[in-house]
C-alpha cells in the first residue's frame, strides 16, 4: 500500500505497459482550449440557478470568487506535477511517487467516480437546454417518465444517452481531433458568454442584486455552502493535465493550459452570474434551464432564450468531450498499474487512444445519465474532487521537502497532519451559530503560525527544473485550508454516500488489486531474471565456443 515509484519508472516501465505508444500531437493553445472548455460548460449552466437560488442568492459571484481561488491554488499543484512528470496518470500518478500506490488509488479512484457522476449530471442538463431550443420550457418533456422507480430516478434521458454515446465514438477516433471539435465549439462558446454579459447588464436592473432579501440573503456560511457546491463548476483543469502524455512541449504548454485556462474562466463566471442576477431576482431563477428562462420571463427575447439555450447545449457539449478523455486515461493508467484488468490499458496503435478505458466508462456514464437526477449527484461529485485536491497539495509539499534515504519525512508529516487539524478546527469553529469568533481568530493565527515555523526549519530539497508552484509551501498551505473548509460545508448525506464509496475501494484493492500488482511485479521480475540468465548464457556459450576454436588452433599449430 505504501510501495512509491520513481519518476523515471512513471515515464518508462508504466508507459510501456499500454503496448502502443500516445500520440504527441498537443500544444499549449489545444490544453487552454481544453481547459476553458471543460470548465464552462458544466459550471455556469447547471450550478449557477440552483445556488443562487437555493444557497448564495446574488452572493453567488462570491461563491464563484472563492471556489475559484481555490481552484487556482489547486491547479498550480497539478501543474508542478504534470510538468515534471508528463504522464496521462495525473493525480494517481502524483501520489503514487509521494504517499504509495494506495493513495494514488484512492485519488484516481475518487476522480473517476467524479468524472463519470459529473458527466452524468452534464449530459441530463444538455437535454433540458436542447428541449428549449424548440420552445419547450419544461426540462422534462423530452424525459420519459417510468413508473416503479424511486423519485430521482424515474425520469428516464435518452437524449442523454445518445449524446455520451457519439462523444466517446468521437474521443476513441482521435484526441486531436476531439480537440479541434472542442476549440470550434469553445470560441462560439466565447460568444454566447460575451451575448448573456451585455444583454443581461444591459436588460436588468441593478437593485435585483438587492430583491428581496439582500446580496446575500443565505449569510456567510451560504457563500461558502455555494462555493462548495460551484466547485463542480471549475472540474475540467484537472482533464488538462492527463493529456500530459500527448503534449508536445509539457514544460511550455502545461502552465499556460492549466492555470491559464481557470483564470479565464473564473472571470467569466463572475461576469455571467452577475449578469443573471441582475437580469432576474435570485428567488425567481430557474434551477434547470436558469439563462434561457431568464431571458423568456425578463426581457421576453424567445429568440434570445434560443440563441442560449445553442450556446449552453454547445458549452456542455465541450465540458463533456474535456471530462471524458480525462476519465478514460485515469483508468487507462489503473490497467498499466494492474489494480484492474491490464485490458482497460490498451492503446489503440492506429488512433493512439485508449480505446477500452473510453468504451467502458461511456457506457457508465450513459446508464447513470439514463436515470440519476442532477440534484442527487452535485454534492458527491464535490466532495471527491475537494478531497483529491486536498491529498496532491499535501503531495506537493511533501515531494518538495522529503528526499528517500537523504532526509527524514517525520518533520514534514507532523506540520502536514497539525496544519489540516488546525483547518479542520478553523471550519468547525466557523459552523458554530455564532461563528465561534474567538476559535476562527485562535485556529487562523496558529495556521499561520505553522507555515512560519514550517518554511523556516525545514529546508526544500527538491527544486523543480523547468516550473515549480511560487513561494512555497504558502500556495499549496492554503489549498489544504480551502479545501478543508470547503468539505467542512457539505451535507452530511455527501460523507455518507462518500463513506461508502471509500469502504467499497477498500474491499475492492484489498481482495483483488493489491494481489493483481503484487503477481504483476513478481512476474515481471521473473521475465527480466530469465531474460537476464538467457543473455547471460549466450555470453557464455560464445565465450566456450571461442575458447574450443583457439584450443583447435593450438593442437594444430
Amino acid at each position: 500500500m505504501v510501495a512509491t515509484w520513481t519518476v523515471e519508472e512513471e515515464m518508462t516501465t508504466m508507459r510501456q505497459r499500454s503496448g502502443a505508444e500516445m500520440r504527441k500531437k498537443l500544444e499549449w493553445y489545444d490544453l487552454m482550449a481544453m481547459g476553458v472548455g471543460g470548465m464552462l460548460g458544466a459550471g455556469v449552466f447547471v450550478t449557477t440557478g440552483t445556488v443562487a437560488h437555493q444557497n448564495s442568492g446574488p452572493a453567488v459571484v462570491l461563491s464563484y470568487i472563492v471556489a475559484g481561488v481555490s481552484a487556482l491554488l489547486s491547479a498550480f499543484c497539478y501543474t508542478e506535477f504534470a510538468v515534471e512528470m508528463p504522464v496521462a496518470g495525473g493525480a494517481f500518478s502524483y501520489l503514487r511517487i509521494t504517499f504509495g500506490e494506495f493513495a494514488g488509488y484512492f485519488a484516481g479512484a475518487n476522480l473517476v467516480l467524479e468524472y463519470v457522476l459529473s458527466n452524468a449530471a452534464v449530459a441530463r442538463s444538455f437535454t433540458s437546454y436542447f428541449s428549449n431550443i424548440f420552445g419547450v420550457s419544461n426540462g422534462d418533456a423530452w424525459r420519459i417518465r417510468a413508473e416503479g422507480l424511486a423519485d430521482g430516478y424515474n425520469m428516464l434521458d435518452f437524449p442523454a444517452v445518445a449524446l455520451v454515446m457519439l462523444l466517446t465514438l468521437c474521443i476513441c477516433r482521435s484526441t486531436k481531433e476531439s480537440s479541434v471539435v472542442n476549440m470550434a465549439a469553445t470560441l462560439f462558446h466565447l460568444l454566447m458568454f460575451a451575448f448573456i454579459i451585455v444583454a443581461g447588464f444591459a436588460n436588468g436592473h441593478f437593485h435585483n442584486l438587492t430583491r428581496p432579501s439582500g446580496f446575500a440573503p443565505y449569510g456567510a456560511k451560504g457563500v461558502f455552502e455555494g462555493a462548495a457546491i460551484v466547485y463542480f463548476s471549475y472540474i475540467g483543469y484537472d482533464s488538462v493535465s492527463t493529456l500530459a502524455e500527448e503534449i508536445k512541449r509539457p514544460a511550455q504548454s502545461l502552465p499556460l493550459g492549466v492555470s491559464g485556462s481557470v483564470i479565464i474562466v473564473s472571470l467569466v463566471y463572475c461576469l455571467v452570474a452577475l449578469s443573471l442576477c441582475v437580469l432576474v431576482p435570485y428567488d425567481q431563477i430557474s434551477t434547470s434551464a436558469a439563462f434561457s428562462e431568464a431571458f423568456k420571463k425578463s426581457v421576453g427575447w424567445r429568440w434570445g432564450s434560443n440563441v442560449v439555450a445553442v450556446g449552453a447545449a454547445l458549452g456542455i457539449l465541450t465540458s463533456l468531450l474535456v471530462a471524458m478523455l480525462g476519465q478514460a486515461r485515469y483508468l487507462c493508467v489503473f490497467g498499466r498499474a494492474h489494480l484492474i484488468p491490464s485490458w482497460f490499458a490498451r492503446v489503440h496503435p492506429k488512433t493512439g487512444t485508449p480505446i477500452n478505458a473510453t468504451l467502458c466508462l461511456g457506457f457508465c456514464t450513459a446508464a447513470i445519465a439514463l436515470f440519476t437526477e442532477l440534484s442527487i449527484v452535485l454534492n458527491m461529485i464535490s466532495i471527491g474532487t475537494l478531497v483529491v485536491f486536498y491529498v496532491v497539495a499535501n503531495a506537493l509539499i511533501y515531494h518538495r521537502h522529503v528526499h528517500k534515504g537523504a532526509t527524514k519525512p517525520l518533520p514534514t508529516l507532523a506540520f502536514l497532519t497539525l496544519f489540516s487539524l488546525s483547518a479542520t478546527g478553523f471550519a468547525l469553529c466557523w459552523q458554530l451559530e455564532k461563528h465561534g469568533l474567538w476559535g476562527l481568530l485562535t485556529f487562523g493565527s496558529l495556521s499561520v503560525l505553522l507555515i512560519t515555523a514550517f518554511k523556516l526549519t525545514v529546508p526544500i530539497v527538491h527544486h523543480p527544473k523547468d516550473w515549480g508552484v511560487p513561494l512555497m509551501p504558502w500556495f499549496p498551505a492554503a489549498s489544504i485550508f480551502l479545501n478543508v473548509f470547503l468539505l467542512s460545508t457539505l451535507d452530511r448525506w455527501s460523507y455518507a454516500r462518500f463513506g461508502l464509496w471509500t469502504i467499497f475501494l477498500l474491499f475492492f484493492y484489498i481482495f483483488f488489486s493489491v494481489h493483481a500488482t503484487h503477481d504483476a511485479e513478481a512476474s515481471s521480475k521473473q521475465d527480466h531474471a530469465t531474460t537476464m540468465q538467457d543473455v547471460h548464457n549466450k555470453d557464455v556459450g560464445v565465450s566456450t565456443g571461442r575458447d574450443d576454436q583457439c584450443n583447435s588452433e593450438s593442437r594444430l599449430e
